[in-house]
């Protein structure tokens, strides 16, 4: 009995010091909620890169169109068909031309049966002068109506050629060994060649190799070279990544509403014709990679103290040293001359940016680095030109949601 009393003279100690420790606990003031978000500056690889959205296209294409006009008779070659230089790919109704040909060799004719006339006469009439039975002046007019005759032969010959090459032209041969990619005709159709070479066909040479003509803003340009590796998406396979390489650089810009762009022709290996002509590639070109370089994160290059902050900063400088002071001096300057406290100064040609760490009482301070390479998520911290920043330091990216009057 008595050593149940103790037992539960014991528990109910132990419950009334937990009470007592939440009761104390509870009366302990809370910490002040974080007033910014921060990230960590970390070593690890980067790549930068331009991103762009192009065309898929065949290396070479080929319109084939005719030269003379006429009625689809037959066609040999559809969509996607490949086909081989010199292969018939249709043919136009031949009797209008086969009729023009008929009366080409007719009209040669006539100008040869024309020229033998014109040199029997000339011949006749030169030995008639040899005798003095004519005169020069009718020599003279048989040896022009010889060499008109003898013209009239060359042209009716040439029109005789036209006749041929036109009859020729019927027939559609493919001009290289490709593939259709689009046909325009069918048997019935007219095809007229009057004022321009209507496009039959289109052919594609070769769609193992492939090529993305994409648009770069001006702004990008200048890192872009021959050369560099380009990875890009396309949406029939939305789980695959295929390569390039940037094959030129078009110094033809265009401009739309305003934004100047340049045409990049980037080369394609599709070994599998899994890519088609005329899809879109979202792409990115890799400007720059590096495997191990001290990264920040790219949203702190972009946080600016408002007014607020700005004057504890100032006040935090005061209290800490000359040497903080300064620095938080040249930031509140550059603020009130317009700067937008990211670019601060330029350095051996680089610009200086200005990042902040969480000081004590939650005060920014500010830390003055170069930059090198950059994507969306990070950035190479080239050199610190003042404060400290090192692997593991947290820099502010943003402002926390709960701080209020953010």
């Amino acid at each position: 009995m008595r050593r149940s009393f103790k037992i539960a003279a014991l528990a109910l100690l132990l419950l009334a010091a937990g009470g007592a420790a939440w009761w104390w606990q509870q009366r302990k003031p809370a910490a002040p909620p974080d007033k910014y978000r921060t990230a960590l500056v970390d070593r690890g690889p980067i790549t930068q890169v331009v991103m762009a959205t192009g065309t898929l296209q065949p290396v070479t294409t080929v319109n084939v169109g005719t030269q003379v006009s006429g009625t689809v008779l037959e066609r040999f070659a559809d969509f996607n068909d490949r086909v081989k230089r010199g292969q018939v790919l249709l043919r136009l109704d031949p009797a209008n031309l086969q009729a023009r040909k008929r009366q080409a060799q007719a009209q040669l004719a006539s100008a040869e049966a024309g020229l033998t006339l014109a040199e029997a006469s000339l011949q006749r009439n030169q030995r008639l002068v040899a005798q003095n039975f004519i005169s020069a002046l009718a020599l003279d007019q048989s040896q022009r109506e010889f060499d008109a005759a003898r013209a009239a032969v060359e042209l009716a010959r040439a029109q005789l050629d036209a006749a041929r090459t036109d009859l020729d032209n019927s027939v559609i041969r493919s001009p290289i060994d490709g593939v259709v990619i689009k046909r325009n005709v069918d048997v019935g159709q007219t095809v007229a060649a009057s004022f321009q070479t209507p496009d039959l066909y289109l052919l594609a040479r070769d769609l193992r190799e492939m090529q993305i003509h994409t648009n770069v803003s001006e702004a990008d340009v200048g890192l872009v070279r021959p050369g560099q590796a380009v990875r890009f998406t396309v949406d029939a396979y939305p789980d695959a990544e295929f390569d390039g390489k940037v094959q030129q650089f078009r110094l033809n810009s265009t401009n739309t509403s305003g934004v100047v762009t340049y045409t990049i022709i980037v080369d394609v290996a599709n070994a599998d014709e899994r890519l088609k002509p005329g899809m879109t590639a979202q792409t990115r070109i890799v400007l720059q990679s590096k495997a191990d370089v001290l990264r920040l994160p790219t949203a702190a290059l972009r946080f600016q103290p408002d007014d607020d902050e700005r004057k504890a900063i100032a006040a935090a400088a005061a209290a800490s040293g000359a040497a903080s002071a300064a620095l938080a001096g040249r930031a509140a300057a550059s603020a009130a001359s317009g700067d937008d406290g990211v670019l601060s100064a330029t350095r051996g040609g680089q610009r200086v940016y200005r990042v902040w760490t969480v000081g004590p009482g939650q005060v920014p301070q500010p830390q003055e680095v170069t930059a090198g390479i950059s994507n969306t998520r990070f950035t190479e911290l080239a050199s610190i030109v003042s404060g400290q920043v090192k692997a593991g330091d947290a820099l502010i990216t943003r402002r926390a949601d709960n701080a209020s009057g953010r």
